[in-house]
């Protein structure tokens, strides 16, 4: 029997995860606090632990693992800034992702930010229930004949284009490892990313956070953006300078914002704030702005990412456990 800890879960990981194939051979413990220095040692017993987006595997954490004997992590999720690879590399810790749980989820997530926050479909809807039928305030503009810029285009960012081509809109791509065929097929310029940054009236960010993608939307880059530009970001947060952004807003040089990811989310997003004031000031602000529309992180939560992320993160385990080499793509 393979002993798994699983943190930062809510029900719906539970679920999941309980309901996978060949799940039955796995004994789960689930902790609904974050992975990290203070809650490492809390994996005593498992072969593996199971982390999402904000918790933190960096050395320390990791220096915990190796010694309690785990020898696997793995990560809910494509991204993986979270890991310090080298320390895991260093210390014998294999680590895998799910590198491809539902680009289409993501992606239509995506969609969805854009057509609700253009459309302005959630004041609509605030209005109908309250009796307001005025369409005052309420004008968009046709994404049919504007031009997108699809920055990375991995599984997700080619799914978002090729939505946005359905639409009729123009699309320009930026990647340092572009696809040409694909390009060519679905009818996608390549461009350097400051001619994309220029000329597109919708940016939507489908990078990793990397070193050289920190803050790739910040003072400079949003300067070269035409007025009035829609910036998307269902990536990761850091990708953005929020501070830049929220200066582009009150300027009105952005004229508008939808965020699935926040730079800051780690102990905001994923949980319950009602109850009292949020502390995040920056996030304060940004939620005031009427042309801001921001999800919680959400974009992954379909059936199907849910059911892919379960399959990925059991079988790699028994992979693990048997000697067989992990599932194609998903090792760090």
């Amino acid at each position: 029997m393979i002993e798994i800890s699983v943190f930062d879960t809510k029900p719906y990981d539970r679920k999941y995860l309980a309901q996978a194939k060949q799940a039955d051979r796995i004994r789960w413990k689930f902790h609904e606090y974050r992975f990290g220095p203070d809650t490492a040692r809390t994996a005593t017993g498992s072969n593996a632990v199971c982390l999402f987006v904000n918790d933190v595997a960096d050395r320390k954490s990791l220096l915990v693992l190796a010694e309690l004997g785990v020898r696997l992590i793995c990560l809910r999720c494509a991204g993986f800034n979270n890991v310090d690879l080298e320390a895991a590399r260093e210390l014998g810790l294999n680590v895998v992702r799910v590198p491809a749980y539902s680009p289409h989820a993501v992606a239509e997530h995506t969609i969805g930010l854009l057509m609700t926050l253009n459309r302005k479909i959630h004041r609509a809807y605030n209005r109908v229930r309250e009796l307001n039928f005025s369409l005052g305030g309420l004008v968009g503009f046709d994404v049919h004949g504007k031009t997108v810029g699809i920055v990375g285009t991995g599984k997700i960012g080619k799914a978002t284009a090729e939505i946005f081509r359905g639409f009729g809109a123009g699309v320009l791509a930026s990647d340092v490892n572009p696809d040409l065929d694909w390009a060519i097929e679905k009818g996608v310029r390549y461009v350097a990313f400051e001619e994309l940054m220029a000329q597109s009236d919708i940016v939507s960010l489908h990078v990793p956070l990397m070193p050289e993608t920190h803050h790739l939307i910040d003072d400079r880059t949003l300067a070269m953006t035409r007025p009035g530009v829609i910036l998307l970001n269902t990536s990761r947060g850091k990708l953005v300078d929020t501070t830049a952004l929220i200066s582009g807003l009150r300027t009105g040089h952005v004229g508008g914002v939808g965020l699935d990811v926040y730079e800051e989310e780690e102990g905001v997003f994923f949980e319950d704030h009602s109850d009292h004031i949020l502390q995040d000031e920056s996030l304060t602000q940004l939620l005031m702005f009427p042309n801001v529309l921001i999800t919680a992180h959400q974009a992954f939560l379909t059936h199907e990412a849910l059911s892919e992320i379960a399959r990925c993160t059991v079988e790699n385990a028994i992979r693990m456990m048997s000697g067989e080499p992990f599932l194609e793509g998903t090792t760090l």
